[in-house]
């Protein structure tokens, strides 16, 4: 998530270039081995690089599922989107996929509404989206950002009934349901503490485990 600028457009500010920023990204190996296990891929922002390595053991660990990831930091759901063509293309895709996309839409929230759309044409009907809402309120833009991260959760919302396949994990919720946990859970309106990567996980996970069963 860059850091905030001139308040422009939605008074989110502008994002500066995620392609300089850190990325988790698995070799072909594993995306393959996720592919023939049918186990998760992942495609995520900052949240899913600073989660991805920890939620991947927890999850082997209680579900046996495998997960290869793409995540970058930075990254808006669009480029998300090209990577999950390619995957698709190349390697096919296994029975869920997570989605830890939507903190860096909120600089164009209305652009977002299509990529949804996009990532449930490429997924197709017959698998599972798994997808984790945002919360975003940094202090300098804080007003800004709950207003246009509220904007990306009901586009998320609408989205859920459209597509019986969609599936959202309520982090926002989450957090908002105790005033406590913005402070404990999140260090800068955004990124998780280690207790929130945790609680954070452990919503995806079981998620993922209903999703397998269902």
């Amino acid at each position: 998530m860059p850091t905030p600028v001139a308040s422009v457009g939605f008074g989110s500010g502008v994002p500066a270039d995620w392609r300089k920023y850190p990325r988790l990204i698995s070799g072909r190996t594993q995306i393959e081995r996720v592919v023939r296990m049918d186990g998760v891929f992942m495609f995520g922002d900052s949240l899913g690089v600073a989660g991805g390595p920890v939620l991947a053991e927890r999850l082997v660990a209680r579900t046996h599922d495998t997960l290869a990831m793409d995540a970058w930091s930075g990254r808006p759901t669009a480029p998300a989107a090209d990577v999950l063509t390619h995957w698709a293309r190349t390697y096919g895709l296994p029975g869920r996929i997570l989605m830890e996309t939507g903190s860096n839409d909120i600089f164009n929230p209305p652009a977002f509404a299509a990529q949804i759309e996009r990532v449930m044409q490429i997924v197709g009907r017959t698998r599972t989206v798994i997808w984790v809402n945002v919360w975003v309120a940094r202090p300098r833009t804080a007003a800004a950002d709950r207003a246009n991260s509220a904007s990306i959760n009901r586009q998320l919302a609408a989205a859920t009934r459209r597509h019986s396949n969609l599936q959202l994990v309520h982090w926002a919720e989450f957090v908002k349901a105790d005033p406590k946990r913005e402070r404990r859970y999140l260090r800068d309106g955004v990124h998780t503490t280690p207790l929130g990567r945790d609680a954070r996980n452990e919503l995806i996970i079981r998620a993922l485990a209903a999703a397998k069963v269902s």
